[in-house]
């Protein structure tokens, strides 16, 4: 056989004859790393083992100790490991696909009777019997006609589909073993099942889905596992897990009464008083924030023609996600089509239009808390984090070309303020570029990147690519933030918009005496305040900030004797600002206690007939277990300092 030359990351490069396998290549450098061994990237591309060799190439040898590639396989390994335990137990139940997901693999099954939680227990159990077994994982390449037949023959009609949908242009079809059992499957696979880390793998859960997708066709029954090099990081993930779970803002939004969700509006959200309050304390501390920054504050109509939406672009790029409404207007032959607005961007540049404009009115920051609403499918649809009505803390900045830089800059700025008042120190930044579908020509994309990415790195910021991801209109910033448990949630954007300016013919008079295009920069800070409030409730785990909280405190009665005096402490609360109430039933402390911690109450005021002579209260602060005495006199003024939103502060 000819040579070929492998090249090794140190940069040596070693001869082999065309056809070795990455396997022999592990083995022919040591014993040991053969049988470390678990796949190869070759050329950038993952490898299995048993894959012949035949040109020059760049090639690594991966072991468990490679993060990367060990999860991929790992993941993918324990989807067919487990679909072979469940065709064990149940021989005739049918296995469809197993793709591996974030944190482990899901593989789809038709069976009639439901699978139950103590079926998970014995499919693991089966598993692990299988990882003990270190039965040989090997791949052959067959013709799409031999694969059909073979599936034909076991009754396997969903594998029958697969291969009949996979194009026959002689690519090859690969069909692996994992000792007795067979799965299609284009791989890369360990060398055998003993390489799986047997305790740092769990069965989750059970769901429905449809074959390929379609609700018309078969339903089947869904098991999701996670999987992990080893076992610490299996109990760190479902340490996560339970954490996530505790600050649901669904479940946390019942227990503190801030809102509900019913089918007769999808997507839309019943504020509570108390979720309200929140809604309303957080809005009023963008409004001075914004204020301070030298925005405008402007409100646009909800329902627009769609002569607007073709004018701006989003009727072509954007209508599968509009609300479209069909009104008969008196006098016309045909109905009006109108749409609700998915965003606020045109009716702001129509308020930009009225009127002559000059060079010495920019920048011009306009801002709408305005409201949206986008079709998303039900399927996509969570809690108050996704929704097809919501608010926008939105803003527009009409400005110069010139002025790109110092705008990018001057907002940075506003958000990392805003950020840091609401807890979250620390951001990162993405820059999207063009999308696929847009609009403009290249060159108005070349300028718009450009200048985009030079203000943000005059700004100090080195931002992280994110190919494709851009608006249609133009390149955008997306601001990312960590939660307490590591989440990201991606809230604020900036964008740089050369097309709608163009195509709205927006204009102002230069210092030339000429017109020129303004530059639309597209901003927003908190994103939407359905989805911000949501992830607040998850980064406090209900325990809002004292300025936030919907009900800050509850001054509880110990005996009905105290209750004048109850009474006479919530007034001196509110009076001071504070958003106080009394608890008089005739239950005792405890009782009252618990259900306001439930409730995230953040301050709780005990009064008994002691605390009565003594004008003082007992108080207890939420997830304290120690309680003090304090003199209601001198309490006030030092919840007023507390309740103070941070804008408001000294600094």
């Amino acid at each position: 056989m000819a040579p070929i030359s492998l090249t090794f990351p140190d940069g040596n490069a070693r001869e082999f004859d065309a056809g070795i396998t990455p396997a022999e290549v592990a083995s022919s450098i040591a014993t040991s790393l053969g049988k470390k061994a678990i796949s190869a990237t070759v050329n950038g591309s993952h490898w299995d083992l048993s894959w012949p060799l035949e040109a020059d190439a760049s090639i690594a040898i991966n072991t468990m100790k490679d993060e990367t590639p060990a999860l991929e396989l790992i993941r993918h390994d324990f989807a067919h490991v487990m679909a072979r335990a469940v065709q064990e137990i149940w021989p005739d139940v049918k296995v469809t696909i197993g793709p591996v997901i974030e944190n482990g693999w899901y593989y789809d099954f038709d069976r009639e009777e439901p699978f139950t939680p103590e079926d998970l227990g014995q499919i693991e159990a089966k598993m692990k019997e299988i990882i003990n077994l270190r039965d040989p994982v090997r791949t052959e390449v067959w013709s799409r006609a031999d694969a059909i037949a073979y599936y034909q023959e076991r009754g396997e009609n969903f594998k029958v589909e697969l291969v009949e949908a996979i194009p026959d242009d002689g690519q090859p079809i690969r069909m692996y073993w994992h000792g007795d059992w067979q799965d299609l499957c284009r791989g890369p696979h360990l060398q055998h099942t003993g390489q799986l880390p047997a305790d740092a793998f769990k069965l989750m859960r059970v769901s429905g889905a449809y074959w390929r997708g379609d609700s018309d066709r078969e339903q089947l029954q869904r098991i999701y596992g996670v999987a992990f090099q080893n076992r610490e990081q299996l109990k760190q993930h479902l340490h996560f897990l339970e954490e996530a779970e505790k600050r649901d803002h669904r479940r946390l939004g019942r227990e503190m009464d801030l809102f509900h969700l019913q089918p007769e509006a999808p997507g839309q959200i019943f504020w509570h008083p108390n979720g309200w309050t929140v809604y309303t304390e957080l809005q009023d501390y963008v409004r001075r924030v914004q204020r301070r920054g030298e925005y405008v504050e402007v409100n646009t109509p909800q329902l627009v023609n769609r002569s607007l939406w073709e004018d701006s672009g989003h009727w072509e790029k954007y209508q599968e996600n509009m609300f479209i409404v069909e009104v008969d207007e008196e006098h016309a032959r045909e109905k009006a089509i109108n749409a609700l607005k998915p965003m606020n961007c045109p009716c702001h540049v129509q308020i930009f239009n009225q009127g002559l404009k000059s060079y010495r009115d920019l920048p011009l920051r306009m801002a709408e808390f305005g409201s949206c609403a986008r079709y998303e499918p039900s399927g996509a649809l969570h809690g108050i984090m996704r929704v097809r009505g919501f608010t926008q803390d939105d803003g527009h900045i009409f400005c110069a070309e010139d002025q790109i830089e110092s705008e990018t800059a001057v907002y940075i700025e506003y958000l990392t303020q805003v950020y840091k008042d609401l807890g979250f120190s620390n951001f990162r930044v993405k820059f999207s570029d063009r999308p696929e579908t847009r609009a403009g020509s290249d060159e108005v994309w070349d300028r718009a990147e450009k200048a985009l990415l030079d203000a943000t790195r005059a700004a100090g910021i080195e931002p992280e690519m994110n190919p494709g991801e851009g608006a249609f209109y133009g390149p955008k910033l997306e601001f990312v933030l960590t939660d307490a448990i590591g989440r990201d949630w991606q809230c604020g954007t900036h964008q740089v918009d050369f097309v709608l300016p163009e195509r709205l013919d927006a204009s102002y008079i230069g210092a030339d005496g000429e017109k020129h295009r303004p530059v639309m920069l597209h901003r927003a800070c908190l994103g939407s305040f359905e989805r911000f409030i949501g992830i607040l409730i998850e980064e406090h785990a209900g325990k809002l900030p004292f300025w936030l909280a919907p009900r800050q405190v509850v001054v509880a009665s110990i005996v009905s004797d105290a209750d004048d005096f109850c009474h006479e402490a919530v007034a001196a609360l509110k009076a001071a600002g504070i958003r106080a109430e009394a608890d008089l039933r005739n239950e005792k402390i405890n009782y009252k206690v618990r259900e306001h911690s439930l409730g995230k109450v953040p301050m709780i005021l005990a009064i008994g007939r002691k605390e009565v002579e003594d004008r003082t209260v007992t108080l207890r602060k939420l997830g304290e277990k120690q309680t003090k005495v304090v003199a209601l006199d001198d309490l006030v003024p030092e919840l007023v300092s507390e309740a103070t939103p941070p804008d408001l502060r000294p600094s």
